[in-house]
């Protein structure tokens, strides 16, 4: 049985994907091709749901070792079925209500704190004084990871933040 593909321009068409995206998910190892007598690279149609695949978990804010985890697990490189699909969406539920827990943190702080990643101030009236968040890495940390419960120094801010 021949199986019947796609060139680049029609998956890219089909799929809603540019072209130089498709190249560089097969050079990642998500997808994979073949080529026609004449050197074009070639898909089979199931590429179009591993495709589709991609793209959700880039939708949901999957990151690119996470998307490639995922696709590891599925054998033979393997179009994922819905019992994938199911199996693999439910593991990124933690990872995705602790996004929505940040996002909720970062819309209730909005307004007067972005998490104390400015590092430069001494002080933060707010959540950091005496500039200690340094001690749980770079960025805003209390965005994305919350307020760490065994920083006594910077759990009595924030209940004087609170209390205001």
């Amino acid at each position: 049985m021949i199986i019947p593909s796609m060139s680049i321009g029609a998956v890219s068409r089909r799929s809603g994907v540019a072209a130089s995206a498709l190249r560089f998910y097969e050079a990642q190892g998500f997808i994979k091709s073949g080529r026609s007598r004449g050197g074009r690279r070639m898909f089979s149609r199931d590429v179009l749901r591993r495709i589709a695949f991609i793209r959700a978990a880039q939708s949901v804010g999957l990151t690119l070792a996470e998307i490639r985890s995922a696709l590891a697990t599925l054998p033979n490189h393997r179009t994922p079925t819905r019992a994938d699909w199911r199996r693999m969406s439910s593991a990124w539920r933690p990872v995705l209500d602790r996004r929505i827990d940040a996002m909720i943190r970062l819309r209730d702080s909005l307004s007067t704190c972005i998490g104390c990643g400015c590092l430069s101030l001494k002080t933060c009236a707010l959540y950091n004084p005496g500039d200690t968040a340094y001690r749980h890495g770079a960025g805003p940390r209390f965005l994305i990871e919350g307020l760490p419960a065994h920083d006594s120094l910077l759990a009595e801010a924030y209940s004087r933040k609170s209390d205001h």
